[in-house]
Order: structure tokens, then sequence, then C-alpha cells
């Protein structure tokens, strides 16, 4: 009997807190389940950590979560007006957008201080249809953790009545250096050698590949570089205010 109230006071429970927390979410706003900000995802972890400690141990006072609900809701929608007031003030509780490619060259630092890999901003450029980095006028990895990105002005979008011009096959390029090393098995699948890399390198006054963070080449074997001391000392941070 005693395991069978609980259930019941269980069961009670879901039918009671779900539509607490959907109320109080939408009065958060859809920003408390859009973009997830840091202190926003904060939020939703907590509220989480709420609900779950409530529905699993029915020992828990029922009002006492309820009333911790409306609370951190009333508490999510009055610091989310402080930031909007105060833009110093939502600078110090969340990430800044930062740049992370510029003019088709990887900020090198940047990406060490927002720990992304390469390989992350890479997967995030195709799920942009962007293979090819040079494409790339500025990309900016903003607060949420997305991507975004501002093409070349000739690669940006244009219709074919636009340009009279029969439409070119998408640019694809594939890494062959990372970090200083050579991608030999890309090179391979390319017909390519490694001395003709380095010779290329040697073209462009690089005198070692580990001064290389990045390079491609498309199907045309053009060669694309980005080096690991380009714009270290330039500004990495875009301003929130003036």
């Amino acid at each position: 009997m005693e395991l069978i109230k609980e259930l019941l006071i269980v069961t009670g429970r879901i039918f009671t807190i779900i539509p607490l927390l959907l109320v109080v979410t939408l009065y958060m706003g859809k920003r408390a389940i859009g973009e997830l900000p840091v202190f926003d995802f904060l939020i939703i972890i907590t509220l989480g950590a709420i609900t779950g400690a409530d529905l699993a141990d029915p020992k828990i006072s029922h009002i006492h979560t309820g009333v911790a609900i409306i609370i951190i809701g009333l508490f999510q929608k009055v610091i989310t007006k402080l930031m909007l007031k105060h833009r110093k003030f939502g600078h110090l509780i969340t990430f800044d957008p930062t740049i992370v490619i510029q003019d088709g060259q990887f900020i090198v630092n940047n990406l060490k201080r927002i720990r992304y890999s390469i390989d992350n901003v890479l997967h995030m450029l195709r799920e942009k249809d962007i293979f090819d980095i040079k494409e790339v006028r500025l990309g900016i990895v903003e607060a949420n953790g997305r991507l975004s990105v501002l093409r070349q002005d000739s690669k940006t979008s244009v219709t074919l009545e636009d340009m009279n011009l029969i439409k070119k096959s998408t640019s694809l390029s594939y890494p062959v250096i990372v970090d200083g090393e050579i991608y030999g098995n890309v090179l391979m699948k390319l017909d390519l050698s490694k001395d003709w890399l380095l010779q290329q390198l040697s073209n462009h006054n690089i005198k070692t590949v580990e001064d290389v963070f990045f390079a491609s080449i498309n199907a045309k074997q053009e060669l694309h570089i980005s080096l690991k001391s380009y714009m270290e000392n330039k500004q990495t941070i875009i301003p929130l205010s003036n």
C-alpha cells in the first residue's frame, strides 16, 4: 500500500509540475529555450535538477518545489532585463563573440582561447555549405557557440539571372596541413607528394611546415595557407559597445 501511495504521489506531481514548468518557461520567453546563453543554460539545468528531485522523491515537499520554480523564473526574468538595460553587466555573465576567421585565415590565438579546434570550425563551415575556408571573409563564434559567417563578396549568393552565367560546381578543398602536421593520406588521395607540398610552401616564402596552422588544396590544386602568426597582435574580440 505504501508503494502504491508513493506512485500515486509521483503521478500527481507529474501532472502538476509539468504544466507549472510550461507556464514559467513561456513566461521567461523564447530566449530561455532558443539559443541558450550561459546564464539561461544554468537556469534550465537548475530547473531540471529541482524537478527531477521532486519527481523522484515523494518525501520532498511539493509546495517547496513549486515555489522554487516560480522564484527561479522571476529571477531569470530580472537578470535578463538587467542584461538588456546594462550591457556591461550582460558582458560579465556571458561569453563574448570571438573572431576565428578573417579573410580566409584562422585566428589561432582566438581558437585556443575559446578551446575550438580546426575540426570544430570546419564542421560548422560545412553545415553552412562552405567547403573552402578562403570563401570566408569573416567567421565569428557567437556567445551561444554557433558560427556566423560573412562570405567573400565574390562568394555571396546571386541568381543566375543576375550574372547571366551558368552555375559552376561548388568549391571543395581538402586539408593537407593542420597545426604544422602534414596529412600524407590526403596527399596520396590527391596524387600529390610531400615534396610537391614543401615546394609550394617554399614558393610562398614559408621556410618550415611548422609555421603553417592550416593549409588546404582544392580540386584545381590551388593551395590555401593560414599561418600561425597571422593577426596575433590584432583585436580578437568583437566590441559589444562603443
